[in-house]
């Protein structure tokens, strides 16, 4: 196989412009499928992704194709998310091409992702071929969208693609702009071994299967790797080709992506960004790697039987394994036990790592109120940044508190307008403004706090447009705030796991939220049970769970009325002895209904 004869990309896009969909076609008029076994989303291997129809993790595929000019190229395709949650995922696989398809929806047009991705795309200097999609759509309108690539994105018209994923309309004339347009991979197969670990996945039987771009040299079974950034050495027991499963080969040679196994076991020692070199001909220095991540989103996670909690902590090393912009440490609750405290990307890329673990793992979970990172300056002139009401400074000692701020942009239909400003301004946004991409559509943007997202805007959103609008969101900056840390108490108890970080101006509704929705789920004692938000020593919400009435008379018919006065002063004494020593249990349902928004 000849470097010249190599093609690697990646499809960046927007949420739903069909990346996917381009993808399953691609694979398909390579005959890397027969008719018979073709299915929707083939490289999303995860129920999940099926489930939701969105992609979670990069994907890569070897594709042989017979071009025009009789030459067989080799096609290394690596689908990328779309979603916000995900930039890092897509990051790490432009890291490993030459080259990338954007593809942009032939209805919607240019939308924020696809921005945000033609950005990471210019950042790794890759060759890029804007593709517009959907042209078989009633409302498609590709001449426009042409003009927004020209004029919007400043990219050449001439290079332009036009197809329908759906119907496979346009899919060869793509297949030709790869081999024509894009860049053979440069590197030396006789220089020393580079190779940029891109991702890896744990294999129950083979160990850890690590994805790799080879940037220089050449490995094969037998080599001897030398990992550079945690000085591991594994013998290599095999390399390989990704198709639809994985092919082995005799070698992997600069320009070529694919797979190593060696045999490892700890999972700690793959981590994406990390160079692989021979330990008998290493080289001089590593590769870049990729930039740390920043995650906003922290929360709790705890097993519900305390016996899984070394199963969570093994299960938690193979998904940031799998899943790199993931970041954990340990941390423990008076009411939960022993769990983790987590960082994530986003509000989905948590419901995701949630659903992984209780699928992939068979671990059920409790979270806690997720919360975002804040800056706390203390009366001494030091700031402390905390992301876990735990450790709340001493309100005494705070000088001024800071909360992170986003900028939003929401797609709409137009007629959802006046709802979404309403649920914005309701959320504390400010400096709105909005345009018009295409008739009857409107591009809405607004300042908003990530604490005011992460609860449940999504949800809110996805109701008041009946599902028409999408979001997306970048970080801007840290602006002062009002925050106080509101407390639950139950039974005169504070609940480590339900304390939250909010604005002042929030507590209240908050508190009275929790309060409710521990009331449905508690179950009666024989005692009235209090449930309070207290922000300090001050009670802001109440409610009160009645208590239980056995019928102590039930057997006292007729006679005297002091034989029935007596046994209910003998209850009531019971009960307030029992109030004075009884602890309330509370279920692991109870923790889930606070984090829900509304009753539906």
């Amino acid at each position: 196989m000849s470097d010249k004869n190599i093609r690697n990309f990646s499809i960046i896009a927007h949420i739903d412009h069909g990346k996917s969909t381009l993808s399953d076609r691609l694979i398909q008029v390579c005959g890397m499928v027969t008719d018979r076994e073709f299915k929707d989303q083939l490289l999303d291997n995860m129920d999940i992704e099926r489930e939701r129809g969105i992609t979670i993790k990069s994907q890569t595929i070897c594709l042989p194709y017979k071009a025009k000019d009789g030459k067989t190229y080799f096609l290394n395709l690596i689908d990328t998310p779309g979603h916000v949650d995900f930039s890092y995922e897509v990051s790490r696989a432009l890291a490993s091409c030459e080259g990338a398809l954007l593809l942009i929806d032939a209805a919607q047009g240019v939308e924020a992702q696809t921005l945000a991705n033609l950005y990471l795309a210019m950042d790794n200097d890759l060759e890029i071929i804007p593709v517009i999609n959907k042209i078989d759509l009633p409302s498609a309108d590709p001449d426009a969208v042409a003009m927004q690539i020209e004029d919007d994105l400043g990219l050449e018209g001439e290079h332009i693609q036009r197809c329908s994923a759906k119907t496979g309309e346009g899919i060869e004339d793509i297949l030709e702009a790869i081999v024509n347009f894009l860049p053979p991979p440069e590197g030396d197969p006789n220089a020393p071994l580079q190779a940029l670990i891109f991702d890896a996945n744990y294999d129950p039987f083979r160990g850890t299967v690590i994805s790799c771009r080879i940037i220089n040299g050449r490995v094969k079974a037998g080599d001897t790797i030398f990992f550079m950034a945690n000085k591991a050495t594994y013998k290599v027991d095999e390399v390989g080709l990704f198709g639809l499963t994985r092919k082995p080969q005799k070698e992997l040679r600069a320009g070529q992506v694919g797979y190593i196994l060696a045999g490892i076991k700890t999972v700690t020692d793959t981590k994406p960004g990390d160079t692989i070199t021979l330990k008998d001909a290493p080289a001089a220095a590593p590769l870049p790697g990729f930039k740390e991540i920043q995650q906003v989103v922290f929360s709790s996670l705890y097993p519900i039987s305390t016996d899984d909690y070394e199963n969570l902590a093994a299960a938690m090393d193979k998904l940031t394994l799998n899943d790199a912009s993931l970041t954990f440490q340990k941390d423990s609750s008076s009411a939960l036990g022993f769990g983790f405290r987590c960082g994530f990307l986003g509000l989905l890329h948590l419901e995701v790592v949630q659903e992984r673990l209780e699928r992939e793992f068979d671990i059920p979970l409790i979270l806690t109120v997720p919360s975002v990172s804040y800056h706390f300056y203390l009366e001494d002139g030091s700031m402390k940044e905390v992301d876990n009401p735990a450790y709340f400074p001493d309100p005494s000692t705070i000088s001024r508190t800071e909360e992170p701020f986003i900028k939003a942009t929401i797609h709409i239909p137009e007629r959802y307008m006046g709802a979404v400003m309403t649920l914005c301004m309701e959320r504390r946004g400010e400096n709105t403004h909005y345009h018009y991409p295409m008739p009857g559509r409107i591009e809405f943007t607004c300042e908003l706090p990530l604490a005011e997202v992460i609860y449940d805007f999504y949800d809110k959103l996805k109701s008041i447009t009946q599902g028409y609008g999408s979001f997306d969101y970048a970080l801007i900056d840290y602006r002062k705030s009002e925050l106080v840390k509101l407390d639950i108490l139950v039974n005169g108890e504070k609940v480590d796991a339900l304390s939250q970080l909010v604005h002042r101006n929030n507590a209240r509704e908050r508190g009275l939220h929790a309060c409710e929705r521990l009331k449905e789920e508690i179950p009666r004692q024989m005692f009235k049970i209090a449930i309070q938000g207290a922000i300090g020593g001050t009670i802001i919400s109440r409610t009160t769970i009645a208590a239980l009435r056995k019928d102590v008379t039930a057997k006292c018919y007729g006679g005297d009325i002091s034989r029935k006065r007596k046994l209910l002063e003998k209850q009531k004494a019971g009960k307030k002895r029992m109030k004075t020593v009884g602890n309330v249990d509370i279920p692991q349902k109870a923790f889930l209904a606070v984090l829900k928004s509304e009753k539906k």
